[in-house]
């Protein structure tokens, strides 16, 4: 099995690739992978640290601001389609697969009309441009969310749910574990505040305007800053002299035991991250970020805010109200308990052996 991955920019779309890879490996342990991502973007740090090859590409996406950068896009995007030309003929796959992210479309796109087989992971409730675009081409289409044949073939999709890192899936942590594992009284309330793995300014911005609500009411915060604002909020979290209460983090490695221990979480509505809270069943307020393309993250919140299994707060009105929102929650445990059911029973479990057994298909390689 030689098979090409694409994708990247965030962790929502860098670990269900990785997740992906390490399935394919575990169903063909002699499996060739290369990784193909953008340059400067996360992927090529994490890649490589899971154990995998990395080419990197010039693409780059279109700011929404008017920048002299925007005039290089086009540029970036022939030369990147060139590149691609040659890698993929050079490794010759079985499946080029896509999870979204900038160095998805050349590469999918150049290798679907080299003709080469595409499989394509859709991993929101909306579909973005790139992917209706890329659809076309694809052979199989694997999707998280119901009612996608309003985007896509409605033949090509397979409903597979989204790849999550392997130890939130077989999650086993206990609460107090979790407590202990980030020296928290497990008598006391506990919040989980996570804006993805680059951070979320608002979200951040909430948290720094309410230190003292912690404080005050004895509640738990473990709060994940992203690099861009961790050593900022370290400095007024000791000024507050909230530090008993609010633990800081730029990046939570074991995001297991962070939601092990939560109550409640706070998170932006990444459709990686719904997946996994589905998986573990916690009470969520939803913050979708105002900066993705075609608003999917609202539409992702509202799938399941529409069945009960979550709170959605704008952005726009997250530091006036997400505080208030939280703290009615944190008073109503029927609430929260109704919450986390509703948003088990729409966990997805094994979806990366799923895609794989598409892929199975595709090649006629047998496993």
């Amino acid at each position: 099995m030689r098979a090409i991955i694409s994708g990247g920019g965030s962790g929502g779309h860098i670990f269900p690739a990785i997740a992906i890879a390490n399935a394919i490996k575990a169903r063909w342990n002699d499996a060739q992978i290369l990784f193909v991502g953008a340059e400067g973007r996360m992927e090529m740090e994490k890649v490589p640290a899971a154990g995998y090859d990395i080419k990197a590409l010039p693409i780059a996406g279109l700011q929404r601001r008017l920048t002299l950068k925007n005039l290089a896009v086009p540029f970036k995007m022939m030369k990147s389609q060139r590149m691609v030309k040659s890698i993929v003929r050079d490794f010759n796959p079985d499946i080029v697969v896509g999870v979204g992210g900038y160095a998805s479309a050349p590469t999918l796109k150049t290798a679907a009309k080299l003709g080469f087989t595409t499989l394509l992971q859709e991993q929101n409730s909306y579909p973005g441009l790139t992917n209706k675009m890329l659809s076309k081409t694809a052979a199989t289409i694997c999707v998280a969310y119901e009612g996608l044949d309003k985007y896509f073939p409605a033949e090509k999709i397979v409903l597979t749910g989204n790849p999550v890192r392997k130890d939130i899936e077989e999650m086993q942590a206990s609460r107090d574990e979790g407590c202990r594992f980030f020296e928290l009284n497990p008598e006391r309330p506990v919040v989980l505040s996570v804006g993805g793995s680059l951070g979320a300014r608002s979200i951040n911005e909430m948290m720094i305007n309410h230190l003292n609500y912690y404080k005050d009411n004895k509640v738990q915060l473990v709060w994940q800053t992203g690099k861009w604002m961790f050593e900022e909020t370290k400095q007024k979290v000791a000024a507050a002299g909230v530090g008993e209460w609010v633990k800081v983090h730029q990046f939570i490695g074991r995001m297991d035991m962070a939601y092990a221990a939560a109550d409640v979480v706070v998170s932006r509505a990444g459709a990686i991250a719904i997946s996994e809270l589905c998986l573990v069943g916690k009470p969520i307020i939803l913050i979708p970020s105002p900066n993705v393309a075609e608003d999917h993250q609202t539409k992702n919140a509202m799938a399941l805010v529409e069945k009960g299994a979550a709170l959605m707060v704008r952005d726009a009105e997250c530091n006036t109200v997400g505080i208030s929102v939280l703290n009615r929650l944190l008073d109503n445990p029927e609430q929260r308990e109704a919450m986390a059911k509703a948003c088990s029973q729409m966990g997805v479990r094994h979806a990366a052996e799923r895609i794989v057994d598409e892929i199975e298909k595709l090649t006629n390689k047998q496993g």
